[in-house]
């Protein structure tokens, strides 16, 4: 077998995944616009009632969730390569833990801006901070990949303990409020908040650019270094677009998590470590993990809703503890 027939097979593989991947979103997002406490047939003719339904609330929820998985997902493929750890995510570095501190500083600092657009700036703005002083506290102190792990736990820490605070001091209309929020909640997300939409998709497609200098990465730093690549860069631009992906994510829809580990993870087993492939592919299967997971939490219970978060987990810590228990390159 020459090496040309070897590339052609791994060119149909790879078309195969993107047409299964593409199949399977769609397929399960025709499902979340139809079902729900009123079922639609989004293709025949629609009562004004259908339409508002469809077109005010299931579809810009879709919309979010398709975001919030293609985001987390990206950005946990990237952070796990920057990182050279297979068990990385994009909590592990604090971003999450900075939109949720954003969050409560709002809730109970800034009061007069709780709404769903205050939220969501509080959020976006939180990510951003904690990965501002992330690079800052990482440059000046010229941190390798190791230490910026460890000074991204110990931020991620820190606001687990702000939150913490929180709790205690709040009253049961606040507590509630911060407990939907962070395990995660699409429900009530209208079209204005998408438009946190028109800066993950320049995002997202930049870091697909970027496969190749990412492959050239897992050589290792020397062998990148001799075919080009400016490690410096690449890692801390890399490592702000993953925190506005997470930030953006948490805004739209609270803490959702374990998307960036399972998913980044499953795919390369699946279908090989090839960036070119596995960004894309991470995105779609991230996005159809959380509309399928949203579309479980607004489908299980007939008085209300599942939080999607707690679906997310509760599907991907049986996952993870299998990636545990069956591989045993962690070291």
């Amino acid at each position: 077998m020459n090496l040309d027939h070897i590339i052609a097979k791994e060119r149909v593989r790879w078309r195969r995944a993107f047409f299964i991947f593409t199949s399977l979103l769609t397929t399960i997002s025709a499902f979340y616009l139809a079902l729900g406490e009123l079922t639609i047939f989004p293709f025949w003719e629609l009562s004004e009632i259908e339409q508002q339904l469809l077109l005010q609330l299931r579809m810009p929820r879709l919309i979010s969730a398709i975001t919030i998985g293609a985001s987390l997902a990206v950005a946990g493929a990237v952070l796990q390569t920057l990182l050279a750890n297979p068990l990385a995510e994009p909590g592990i570095i604090g971003i999450s833990g900075g939109a949720s501190l954003g969050m409560v500083v709002v809730l109970f600092g800034l009061p007069w801006l709780a709404s769903p657009l205050g939220f969501m700036v509080g959020a976006f703005l939180g990510a951003l901070a904690f990965t501002l002083l992330l690079v800052f506290v990482a440059t000046r102190l010229k941190l390798n990949t190791s230490r910026l792990l460890l000074v991204g736990v110990a931020l991620g820490i820190l606001s687990s303990a702000v939150v913490t605070w929180a709790f205690y001091f709040s009253d049961d209309m606040s507590l509630r409020q911060l407990l939907y929020w962070l395990m995660g909640n699409l429900a009530g997300n209208q079209w204005y908040q998408l438009s946190i939409v028109g800066l993950v998709v320049p995002i997202l497609l930049w870091v697909v650019t970027q496969a190749s200098n990412l492959d050239k990465l897992m050589l290792g730093e020397s062998h990148a270094k001799q075919l080009g690549v400016d490690i410096l860069k690449l890692r801390w631009v890399m490592i702000v677009c993953a925190a506005l992906l997470v930030g953006s994510s948490v805004a739209l829809g609270g803490v959702i998590g374990f998307i960036g580990l399972v998913v980044p993870h499953l795919i390369r087993l699946w279908f090989g470590y090839d960036h070119r492939y596995l960004l894309p592919l991470s995105a779609m299967a991230g996005a159809s993990l959380v509309v399928f997971a949203d579309l479980i939490a607004r489908l299980a219970l007939s008085s209300g809703e599942l939080p999607v978060g707690v679906v997310t987990t509760t599907i991907g810590a049986p996952i993870f503890i299998w990636m545990l228990v069956k591989n045993h390159d962690y070291r």
